[in-house]
């Protein structure tokens, strides 16, 4: 298989952007460097898609590996063909080839395994010849022998057949064809283990629905409900159908042989290959789920990474509590923690209300903090009422947020904030990661493991290796495509800067200590372990702001910087001018020269010339910051019994599932926007039209007090009474609509 060829025709890229692509990779350069810096060499392809063509291209070198490992084993068993070279060199995915080599593969003990060691082998191969002349008795009488454990011709009958209903199993061609049967007309159910038992699932309890058409969010509760013990799930096919497959190739004609294959072919089926196929189809629906579910939690993380921060601002980060208290830490806009304390302003033995909005107000009035920050766990509902209760009471103008406590615990007894903060308890920790966490949500949450932010569903049953490595590359590009400040970066942030690995952050940590700032980057060349190789990954993603160079200030890179200069000296600028923002409109003076011919003049492509146009136009600017602020409250606190069908509200989408979105609309309970809901028209999925920390518009539909449930919708007034268009299965509210579906799914970093 030529590998670049294939990824060529499955991405639809040309077969130089592939080969270039593929060359970067195996010389170590990083998918964030490749996508920023060799733009010319990968036709200007993304971080997302060339991390997809990484792992396809990965795949597709398993794949090749396995080839040459299996045809090595069946050419040393002396059985290789033309045939079977052919039909492993055909595979496409690693199923099949595992198909192919499963005759070969050394098996435990079985039935068959046992009847051809009593030597009925050549029993089976003329019972499966089918001759209508041939007595399967008569001939079977032969086999029989005490010592070999056939006593009766009937043993050696069934012998034979067990070696025909084995062969059977092991036919490569009939497995890919029953799978596909099961694949497109066979059914998934699941029936209660004990339908007095309550449970989430109980809409799972008698339940069918198409292989083909099930929801990847149905098959996660479906998995999850029964390892928990509450359900037992099938796959259901019509065995004629399947049975008839067998039958048509194996069954020639109705003799006395014939019968048996026809009874063996039943028995293959049965026995050994719909368990099988069975296990294969569960699982490839669990995997299809599983990477759904994590390109949704990539998706929401990604978002919830880049969303802004709240710059020049004095933040009061709260942790809520009950009987230890409240605990407050106070920082500024660099994020240094200037005062902490613990109020008691809570239901509990220790309870002072005036006395704990003595403390806020002081620090408000002493700090000039101007946003608070409440965490959401614990609690949350009675500090935020304080909250607001205090804000009434105070001249100074002063908006609050609730953010989600997601990882904050785990922070904050972690060896990273031991070492941050030695002299502070657990408590005070988390409050400080709180405050953090709405001042500059990249800089706190790379702190804590990707999946403990909890944005997504069923995260704790994802396999773990692959989620982990898939949010640590969202991580990694969220944090180079912002870039990072080397002189106030954290080791934790330092570490996902491409070329930059844990021991070398560490050592950068430790030279600006030693040595003071940084006052241009070709000073990373000190660091200790921190070579050639790395200092072209990673320069381009640090800023040194202020320092000697203003291109240090930018994501130009410093193999780019006398191109850059160049540049400015064709259109009239000079590197002062870049330092002092004056260098605005040289966009316009290089399209008046032409991108083209400055491009030849400079001698790089236009990809990159367009680019360092970008970066020179606005020096140290933050992608963020064009994004819409966070959504501050300061008004009363609602609760859930204030709603009324039709209310329309402001609110913040909290976390995005296959089949709906969480919003935060200022009570204490999300609501749900199912999909069908999202919009006037149809959709596959909710992000296509949403995003995590969106401020939308939402109208009340329903209000479940009981049970806590509020349902919302996005369409529009004109459209609500509209017919709606029919959707796949997979939009409609599911059958199985229940707790286990929205697990995890509270993340909220809930604005009031």
């Amino acid at each position: 298989m030529d590998i670049n060829k294939t990824l060529a025709q499955e991405f639809k890229l040309k077969q130089e952007q592939v080969d270039n692509t593929v060359a970067l990779i195996d010389d170590g350069k990083t998918i964030p460097f490749i996508a920023r810096y060799r733009k010319e060499l990968t036709g200007s392809l993304d971080d997302q898609i060339l991390r997809e063509l990484f792992d396809r291209l990965t795949y597709l070198r398993n794949l090749e590996k396995r080839k040459e490992e299996i045809t090595a084993s069946i050419t040393e068993q002396e059985k290789m063909t033309p045939e079977i070279e052919h039909a492993i060199s055909a595979a496409a995915t690693l199923v099949e080839v595992e198909d192919i080599y499963r005759p070969f593969k050394p098996k435990r003990r079985t039935r068959a395994s046992a009847a051809r060691e009593n030597g009925l082998e050549p029993l089976a191969e003329l019972i499966i010849a089918q001759d209508g002349k041939t007595e399967p008795e008569t001939e079977a009488a032969a086999f029989v022998n005490e010592e070999k454990n056939v006593p009766n011709v009937q043993t050696a009958i069934q012998g034979a057949m067990d070696i025909i209903a084995e062969d059977i199993s092991d036919d490569a061609e009939m497995r890919k064809k029953l799978r596909q049967l099961i694949r497109d007309k066979g059914t998934i159910n699941s029936k209660a283990a004990d339908e007095e038992a309550e449970s989430v699932y109980t809409n799972y309890y008698d339940y069918s629905e198409p292989v083909a058409k099930v929801a990847n969010h149905r098959v996660l509760a479906l998995d999850r409900g029964e390892k928990e013990g509450f359900l037992k799930v099938s796959i259901d096919i019509d065995e004629v159908s399947a049975n008839g497959l067998i039958i048509d190739k194996y069954v020639k004609n109705n003799s006395a042989c014939g019968e048996l294959v026809r009874a063996a072919a039943e028995d293959s089926y049965k026995r050994l290959i719909f368990p099988s196929i069975e296990r294969e189809v569960r699982t490839e629906l669990t995997e299809k789920a599983d990477e759904s579910a994590i390109e949704v939690f990539a998706a929401n993380l990604r978002q919830i990474l880049l969303q802004p921060p709240l710059k020049n601002s004095t933040i009061l980060g709260l942790d809520p509590g009950y009987r230890t208290g409240c605990k407050v830490a106070v920082i500024d806009n660099t994020g240094k923690v200037l005062d902490t304390s613990v109020i008691y302003c809570t239901p509990g033995p220790k309870t002072n209300i005036e006395g704990s909005k003595r403390i806020i107000k002081n620090f408000i009035q002493k700090y000039n903090v101007n946003t608070i920050s409440i965490g959401n766990g614990t609690a949350s509902r009675e500090t935020e009422a304080f909250t607001v209760e205090l804000l009434k009471e105070i001249p100074q103008k002063v908006s609050y947020m609730v953010v989600s406590e997601a990882g904050a615990s785990v922070y904050s007894a972690s060896k990273l904030a031991q070492d941050e903060f030695p002299d502070y308890d657990v408590t005070l920790r988390s409050a400080v990661s709180i405050a953090r966490r709405l001042q500059d949500p990249l800089a706190e949450l790379v702190k804590i493991e990707p999946k403990a932010i909890g944005v997504g569903q069923y995260q704790h049953d994802m396999p773990q290796a692959r989620m982990n490595e898939t949010l640590s590359g969202v991580v990694e590009d969220c944090v180079n495509s912002v870039g990072v400040d080397l002189n106030t970066a954290s080791h934790s942030l330092l570490s996902y800067v491409a070329g930059i690995n844990a021991s070398v952050a560490k050592n950068i940590v430790t030279y600006r200590e030693e040595n003071g700032k940084f006052t241009d980057r070709k000073e990373l060349m000190k660091v200790p372990k921190l070579g050639k190789k790395a200092f072209e990954q990673c320069a381009g993603f640090l800023r040194v702001r202020d320092g000697r160079n203003p291109l240090d200030n930018t994501a130009v890179h410093p193999e780019s910087y006398e191109a850059a200069k160049m540049l400015l000296d064709e259109c009239g600028f000079t590197l002062a001018d870049v330092a002092d923002g004056k260098a605005e409109d040289i966009n316009e003076k290089a399209g008046k020269i032409g991108i083209d011919n400055i491009s030849r003049t400079l001698g790089i492509g236009v990809p990159t010339l367009t680019d360092i146009i970008g970066e020179l136009k606005k020096p140290g600017r933050d992608l963020r910051d064009e994004l819409p602020p966070p959504l501050l409250r300061s008004g009363d606190v609602m609760e859930i019994k204030d709603l009324k069908p039709g209310m329309e509200l402001v609110g913040t989408v909290r976390n995005i599932i296959d089949f709906g979105v969480f919003v935060d609309i200022g009570v204490h309970e999300d609501g749900l926007v199912h999909i069908s809901q999202l919009c006037d028209h149809y959709i596959k999925h909710p992000l296509e039209v949403v995003k995590v920390g969106q401020i939308v518009k939402v109208r009340v539909l329903d209000v479940d007090v009981k049970r806590n449930r509020i349902s919302l919708t996005m369409r529009s007034d004109d459209a609500k009474d509209k017919p709606k268009k029919k959707s796949r299965p997979e939009s409609r509210k599911p059958k199985g609509f229940d707790a286990s579906q929205i697990h995890n799914s509270s993340f909220r970093i809930k604005s009031k």
